[in-house]
């Protein structure tokens, strides 16, 4: 079975799915990729054949860039949140964290902002040594983490760590993001499709009801209210709309933001040499 959207193929083989992510020269996580993730979740969530789904690119250089900032921009028209109710990109999130599917990103590139929170709401990531950036770059751009990223990695690497992933602003390469527990494991890029694939057709092997049982325990321990996400969407309003904030995105894309060229670049670096984000 296939079946391709705007930005995603999904091809499922053995009872596991495989969502192929394809959405121009970097993947940028905007409202067209969201609403077709969206979709193919809702999908296989509902699909009885279905019980592992693996996350990746048909790119080789980029999983998911980040959110799109012309979005970023436009939420200044949306109404003020309540500080109660998620996002609609928190609740894209946690269909996924709660789908009674397991569910793997395979990193093969970058995936800054919204492409690591995406990353965060999986149940298990793996990436590539040599081809993996991971990180969040918000507050070097006067902006938070507002996707899941404030909520979900104090809990995954521990108050300390995810301070300085979200406030140091850097690019985290396989092995580090191993050893900080952003990721499973730090998988050389030769190998990593076939241990990946390997663990999906492993676990599928197994019964349904137990993969469930299981994955429904584990989310109950690790409980997250929305009103937590309600509380970040709100910050990331807040930050989003702040005074100077809209000329200071603006002057981030007239400088490149958003190109291959920029982004393919290591925005870890000082903010000395990103004239956009200061």
């Amino acid at each position: 079975m296939s079946h391709s959207y705007q930005s995603i193929h999904i091809s499922v083989s053995n009872a596991v799915a495989t969502v192929s992510i394809n959405h121009g020269q970097i993947n940028l996580l905007d409202g067209i990729l969201i609403k077709d993730l969206y979709k193919g979740c809702q999908q296989l969530a509902a699909d009885d054949n279905v019980k592992v789904i693996i996350f990746e690119s048909s790119n080789p250089d980029f999983f998911v860039a980040h959110a799109d900032v012309n979005m970023i921009m436009a939420v200044a028209d949306a109404p003020t949140p309540d500080g109660k109710t998620p996002s609609m990109l928190q609740a894209l999130f946690e269909m996924i964290r709660h789908m009674p599917k397991v569910t793997i990103g395979k990193v093969e590139g970058v995936a800054r902002g919204g492409g690591s929170e995406l990353l965060l709401a999986m149940d298990m990531r793996f990436a590539a040594i040599g081809k993996t950036r991971m990180g969040q770059p918000e507050v070097a751009m006067g902006l938070i983490a507002g996707g899941g990223a404030c909520t979900r990695l104090p809990k995954l690497m521990g108050r300390a760590k995810a301070m300085e992933v979200l406030l140091a602003c850097e690019d985290f390469d396989a092995e580090t993001a191993a050893q900080y527990g952003y990721i499973n494991r730090a998988i050389p890029a030769d190998t990593i499709g076939k241990y990946v694939t390997d663990l999906a057709t492993r676990i599928a092997s197994y019964p349904t009801h137990a993969i469930a049982a299981t994955k429904r325990l584990v989310n109950h321990n690790e409980a997250i209210a929305n009103e937590d996400f309600g509380r970040e969407y709100a910050e990331f309003y807040a930050a989003a709309t702040h005074e100077g904030m809209a000329q200071r995105m603006q002057s981030a894309l007239d400088n490149g933001l958003q190109t291959y060229e920029k982004e393919i670049d290591d925005l870890g670096k000082t903010t000395d040499s990103l004239p956009y984000m200061k």
